[in-house]
C-alpha cells in the first residue's frame, strides 16, 4: 500500500500580549476587504476622462475578470493554506525564501503606505469643492497631518473597531450613489454608453490604466490580517467572493448611471466629478451628500490600508524578518502600535506628491510585488502539491499558469508605461529594501537586536501553535 505524507500545517507565533484579541468574523472582514479595494467609485472618474465612457465601462466589465477574481482566488488558496499575520511574505519566504520573502514585504509595504497618503488627497480634492481654502498652501497640509494622525488612532483602538466602522462607512457613503442611479434612469441615453470619446482628445492610456487598477487591485492585501480572523481557513473564500461581487457593482452602477444621463466636456471627469453629476442630475443637495460620503470613504481606506500595512509589520516581526520590537503590541487594544507608526509617518512624507504620482508609483511596487506572488503560488503548487490547502482553486498547473499569465502581462505593461517619477521613487525604495535585508541579516550576525528565529521548533509536531522561538 502506497501512502502518502501530508507537509505539516505552518502555524505562526503571536507576539506577546497578556489579552486575547476578539478576532474578525465574516461581515466586518468582508467590508474591509471592500475598503482595501475600493471604497466605493471615488476614484474612478478619470477613466472617462482619459479614454471617453465606452472604454471606460468596458474597463470595468473586464478588467474584474483578468485581475480581480484571479487575485482574490489566490489570495484565498495561499491565506487558508499559510494563515498568519504577514500574509504574501510569508508566501514568498516558503516558496523563496528569506531575501524573497523580505523583498516582497518591501514592495508590498511601501505600495501601501504610498497607497494610504493617496486617501487623504482623495478626501481633501473633494473638501475643496465645498472649502476651497484647503486647495493649497498651508490649510492643506495641517488638514493631511491632522487626518492621518486621527485616523490613525482610530487603528490603534483595534482591528475589531475598525472592522464595523468599515460596514457603517461602507453604507453610508454608498447612499448617494444608490439615489443617484435610481433617479438618473428616466434621463439615460443608452447611445451615450458606446461614445468612444470628445474628437480631437488624445486618449490617455497611462492614466486609464493606472485607474483602473488602482480601483481595482490590492485584494491580497488582507492576507496580512489572517491571524487577525475567525477561522481564516473558512472565513476568508466566503468573504473575498462576496467583496469582489460587491465591489464591481458598487463601480459599475454608478458608472452607467452617469455616463447615460449626463452629457458634458470629457476634461470635466476628473476625480470629484461624480459629485458634479449628483447636482446635474438631482441638485445641490445630493452633491453635498457625495461629497460628505466621499470623505467617509477616504476613513474606511485609510482605516483598511494602514491596518494591512501595520499587522504586516507585525507579521515580518513574528518570522524573524524585523526585530521582535516591531511585533510588540498596545497593553491596551491589542494592535501593533509600532507598524501603526512607521506606516503614518511615511504616508505622510510622501503625501506631498501630487494624486497621479501617487496612485502610479503604489501601482508599480504593486506590480513588482504581485509578478513574485504569482511566481510564489505556481511555484507552491508545482514543489509543495501535498501542502494542506482547505481551500483550492479548482484547475490543474497548467491552466493555473495561464490564469497567471495575462494579468502578470497587463503588471508588466503598467511598468512599462510608468513615468520617469514613477521609475526613480520605485527603483530608491526597492534598493533601499535590499539594503535593508542585509543590514537585518547583519543585525542578526552581530546580535544588535533580538529576533524571532526562522527555524522550526519541531517540524513533525503538527499542534505547535508557535512555530519561532526567540534566540
Amino acid at each position: 500500500m502506497q501512502t502518502t505524507t501530508t507537509e505539516p500545517t505552518i502555524a505562526y507565533e503571536t507576539t506577546t500580549s497578556t489579552k486575547t484579541p476578539k478576532k474578525l468574523t465574516l461581515i466586518p472582514l468582508i467590508f474591509l476587504i471592500y475598503f482595501e479595494v475600493a471604497g466605493g467609485p471615488y476614484g474612478e472618474e478619470p477613466a472617462v476622462q482619459a479614454a471617453g465612457p465606452f472604454f471606460a465601462l468596458l474597463g470595468f466589465l473586464i478588467f474584474p475578470f483578468i485581475w480581480s477574481i484571479p487575485e482574490a482566488l489566490i489570495t484565498a488558496e495561499l491565506t487558508t493554506a499559510i494563515p498568519g499575520n504577514g500574509g504574501f511574505v510569508l508566501w514568498a519566504d516558503r516558496a523563496f525564501g528569506p531575501f524573497w520573502g523580505s523583498l516582497m514585504g518591501t514592495w508590498k509595504f511601501l505600495s501601501g503606505v504610498i497607497n494610504i497618503a493617496s486617501f487623504p488627497v482623495l478626501c481633501i480634492q473633494y473638501l475643496t469643492k465645498i472649502f476651497p481654502i484647503f486647495d493649497s498652501g498651508w490649510p492643506r497640509y495641517v488638514a493631511l497631518l491632522g487626518s492621518s494622525l486621527a485616523l490613525s488612532f482610530l487603528n490603534y483602538t483595534g482591528l475589531t473597531i475598525v472592522g464595523y466602522a468599515a460596514v457603517v462607512l461602507a453604507f453610508v457613503s454608498l447612499m448617494p450613489f444608490i439615489l443617484m442611479s435610481l433617479i438618473a434612469i428616466p434621463k439615460i441615453h443608452p447611445h451615450r454608453w458606446v461614445s468612444l470619446g470628445q474628437k480631437g482628445v488624445k486618449k490617455d492610456w497611462n492614466l486609464f490604466f493606472n485607474t483602473l487598477f488602482w480601483n481595482l487591485n490590492f485584494w491580497d492585501n488582507v492576507s496580512t490580517l489572517a491571524g487577525e480572523v475567525d477561522k481564516p481557513k473558512k472565513t476568508f473564500p466566503l468573504a473575498l467572493l462576496v467583496a469582489v461581487i460587491f465591489t464591481c457593482v458598487s463601480y459599475l452602477i454608478p458608472l452607467f448611471a452617469v455616463t447615460g444621463s449626463v452629457s458634458v466636456d470629457q476634461s470635466l471627469w476628473e476625480t470629484g466629478f461624480h459629485a458634479q453629476a449628483a447636482e446635474i442630475i438631482a441638485g445641490k443637495w445630493l452633491k453635498i451628500w457625495i461629497e460628505i460620503g466621499a470623505v467617509l470613504s477616504a476613513i474606511g481606506l485609510f482605516e483598511a490600508q494602514m491596518s494591512s500595512s501595520a499587522y504586516q509589520i507585525l507579521g515580518m516581526a513574528e518570522i524573524g524578518m524585523l526585530p521582535t520590537v516591531f511585533g510588540i503590541r498596545s497593553k491596551w487594544f491589542n494592535t501593533p502600535w509600532l507598524g501603526i507608526l512607521v506606516s503614518m509617518l511615511i504616508a505622510i512624507a510622501v503625501s506631498y506628491m501630487n494624486f497621479t504620482d501617487i496612485i502610479s508609483s503604489a501601482n508599480f511596487l504593486y506590480s513588482l510585488g504581485m509578478l513574485l506572488e504569482f511566481a510564489a503560488f505556481l511555484w507552491l503548487r508545482w514543489k509543495s502539491p501535498t501542502m494542506k490547502r482547505p481551500y483550492q482553486i479548482p484547475m490543474k498547473l497548467p491552466l493555473l499558469v495561464i490564469m497567471c499569465l495575462v494579468p502578470s502581462g497587463f503588471l508588466v505593461f503598467i511598468m512599462v508605461i510608468a513615468t520617469k517619477t514613477v521609475f526613480l521613487v520605485s527603483g530608491v525604495m526597492t534598493v533601499a529594501g535590499i539594503a535593508c535585508f542585509f543590514f537585518i541579516k547583519l543585525c542578526k550576525k552581530k546580535r544588535w537586536a533580538k529576533f524571532y528565529n526562522s527555524q522550526p521548533l519541531n517540524e513533525e509536531d503538527e499542534s505547535l501553535t508557535g512555530f519561532y522561538y526567540l534566540n
